[in-house]
Order: C-alpha cells, then structure tokens, then sequence
C-alpha cells in the first residue's frame, strides 16, 4: 500500500473545506502519488483560527503546510513543517486594525460582512466586529516568531501573482516576505491574487513534490 502523504491547506479569507485550490491539488496530486489534502473551515477569529489549526496539525501530522492569503499568518505560525505559500497576505492585520476603527461607527460592520460575504458553501463565516479585527495585529507578531529572521529552521516559499491587485494596496508585499524570509525564498507567476489553474499544476505542484523530495512525472 502507497503511502499517505498529508498536506494540511490553510485557506484564506472567506475560503473554505470547499476552497478551489485544494480542490485542484485533491484531484491533480493523486493522478501520481498517494496524498490526502486536509482543508477544514476554520473561525475568522484569528485566536480561535490557531488553536484549531494547532489541534488539526496534531491530529493529522502533515507532511506539508500550505498557506493561501491571510491563511499564510496562521500556516506560518504551525512549527516544524515544510511550507509553501500563495499569495501571502502579511500586511492584511494592518489594514483590520483600520476597519477596526470603522468598525466603532454604527452600521459598518453590517456593511463589511456584506462588503467581503463568502460565496456559498462550506465557507468561513465572516463577521467584522472591532473586537476580532483587533486581534490580527497581534496574533500576526506571534505567528512572525517562526520565521527565518528569527531563527526559524522550517522550510519556507512563496508565490505571489504579478498581476495581484492586493499588491497595489501593501497587503501582499515581497518586501516583507523578504525582510522575514530572506531572499530566494519566492517565486512570481503571471497571473492574478487567486493562482489560475495552470500555475496550480505548473507551479505549486511541482514544487510540493520537491518540497517531500519526490520524483516529478514518475
């Protein structure tokens, strides 16, 4: 019997068990080799999100975390696994330390649950409460306590699109990536924030296969 390999998925930002990345990777990995590909919908609360995220990587083991958009905080912060990441959304805690504050004035955070609504699904359930947004600023500093800056020694790469319009804003910057990863730690594809397909397979698969040291095309 083939071995499992386990990659634990950290969505982003209203994604889900459902989440169209995983979807991909359950049906294009195992056309090869033999993997599970766990993506559970986790609390928008970023307190809450970690400790489930811890719970899950203690249940299931992964041989693999990958992170997409603001899931890259939470993956980040799960010690002592490979990582791979998409679209790393750092900054993001900054900008919900803003909303925060817009968050104060009645009616607003009607308006954002409306404005960032989840598709239909097994979807994160969003809710922009000052409270939770609060909170970002400071689970991001302890997730960015597991970087190579600060002397992690997980294995750490990302990809960011070259048309990713977050990237305008600051949310998703190579800077940063950079000031914590240091450099050769990111590849750029043409394409957008939400990785196309064929970067899927052209891309992140392979270098998932690199990553567990398995052989491409066996």
């Amino acid at each position: 019997m083939p071995e499992i390999r386990k990659i634990l998925y950290v969505h982003g930002m209203g994604g889900g068990g459902d989440s169209r990345i995983p979807s991909i990777l359950r049906e294009r990995l195992n056309a090869e080799y033999a993997f599970q590909v766990i993506c559970r919908t986790y609390d928008f609360d970023p307190e809450i999100a970690q400790r489930q995220l811890a719970g899950w990587a203690q249940e299931v083991h992964p041989d693999l975390v990958i992170g997409e958009s603001m899931g890259a905080v939470h993956a980040i912060a799960l010690r002592g696994y490979p990582h791979i990441f998409v679209s790393p959304s750092l900054n993001a805690p900054f900008f919900f330390r803003v909303m925060a504050g817009l968050a104060r004035i009645p009616g607003m955070t009607r308006f954002f649950d409306w404005r960032y609504r989840p598709k239909e699904g097994d979807r994160q359930r969003l809710h922009f409460s000052p409270g939770v947004l609060r909170k970002w600023l400071k689970v991001r500093a302890l997730a960015l306590q597991n970087t190579t800056r600060n002397g992690s020694e997980d294995y750490f790469h990302a990809f960011f699109g070259s048309r990713d319009h977050y990237r305008r804003s600051g949310v998703v910057l190579i800077r940063t990536w950079r000031k914590y990863f240091g450099p050769g730690t990111w590849t750029v594809y043409r394409g957008s924030h939400f990785m196309e397909e064929e970067y899927v397979v052209s891309l992140l698969i392979p270098k998932i296969y690199s990553v567990l040291g398995l052989p491409v095309g066996s």
